[in-house]
């Protein structure tokens, strides 16, 4: 078969090509639904289409590094999460703000650490043949993803949320908290399976891929589901 082709076999190329369509159609949904909702929603809908728009880019590119390679096309997938976590992680600023005031040292506090987890995470794969790096470093970008799972729960945002929040905003963040806690969690999964595991580079790739289709659609969705909650008891009341 053509290096060049998709074969049906390969699950990992199948995986990529599942994910790069999937982003597709949640960026045209999230696009279009922006016409639903009212107010400053529409931003975070439109953030939510940057996502996957961006996502789907990489992800057309990555399963032909894939296809053509056999490699993992691990800068071009961190060059995404780059682009695309601190745009997640705006999200909750972006939730906050559209129901109340809170300051701006929340984002910039939630920026910092995403950051610094994707750097950690990033210098850690690049040095995968050494260990010291290796692990050193994804502690670093653990604690990063610890210390923003505190900010979200227990830290200015929650307080905020808490105080200012609607019913719809606030399940929104309540369910964000969840991703960010329990859908994250699927990345280290995979950097500890795929460097200290099997050293198998498709699970790796696969349980990245598995994550991406979690985290940035399901949290599109959720923004989706509170904005048109929020504009329905806007109509109502």
């Amino acid at each position: 078969m053509d290096s060049h082709m998709l074969n049906p076999s390969d699950y990992v190329g199948v995986s990529f090509w599942i994910i790069s369509a999937a982003m597709v159609a949640a960026t045209f949904f999230f696009y279009v639904e922006r016409d639903r909702v009212v107010g400053k929603w529409k931003t975070s809908l439109t953030v939510s289409a940057m996502v996957t728009l961006i996502a789907a880019i990489h992800y057309f590119y990555m399963r032909s590094v894939w296809v053509q390679t056999g490699e993992s096309p691990t800068v071009f997938r961190y060059v995404d999460w780059l682009l695309t976590v601190p745009l997640l992680i705006a999200e909750f600023y972006l939730i906050l703000s559209a129901v109340g005031t809170v300051s701006a040292g929340v984002f910039w506090r939630l920026f910092t650490g995403a950051i610094v987890m994707l750097l950690a995470g990033y210098l850690g794969e690049l040095n995968a043949d050494n260990a010291t790096m290796l692990w050193s470093l994804f502690v670093v970008g653990t604690v990063a993803w610890l210390y923003i799972i505190y900010e979200i729960f227990a830290g200015e945002a929650s307080k905020a949320n808490t105080s200012q929040g609607t019913v719809a905003s606030k399940r929104a963040f309540s369910a964000m908290r969840l991703i960010v806690t329990f859908g994250w969690s699927i990345y280290p999964i995979g950097y500890i399976y795929g460097y200290a595991g099997s050293g198998d580079v498709g699970a790796l790739n696969i349980i990245y891929n598995l994550a991406d289709f979690v985290n940035k659609i399901a949290f599109g969705l959720i923004i989706w589901a509170a904005a048109t909650a929020s504009n329905a008891n806007e109509k109502v009341s």
